[in-house]
């Protein structure tokens, strides 16, 4: 949803960098994905298609955080 945030911190050698990823619009989503060794970060529609994604290898990621927007709970 609008406001979700994946934070990726990547081991650089002799620092680290940070990087993040916020769904920019209304019914945008993020999703992580692991496969063959490489961690996906993808931006997507409602209709499930691809907006932007980030690549990186997954040997390099020290640390990946899902920072859902919070919401307030419906009673």
């Amino acid at each position: 949803m609008k406001g979700d945030r994946v934070e990726i911190v990547v081991d650089a050698g002799d620092s680290t960098k940070t990087y993040e990823m916020t769904a920019t619009r209304a019914g945008r989503r993020l999703d992580v994905a692991v496969r063959r060794g490489v961690v996906e970060v993808s931006e997507l529609t409602r209709t499930g298609t691809v907006v932007r994604t980030a690549r990186f290898m997954a040997s390099r990621v020290l640390a990946l955080v899902e920072q859902p927007l919070d919401r307030p709970e419906a009673d």
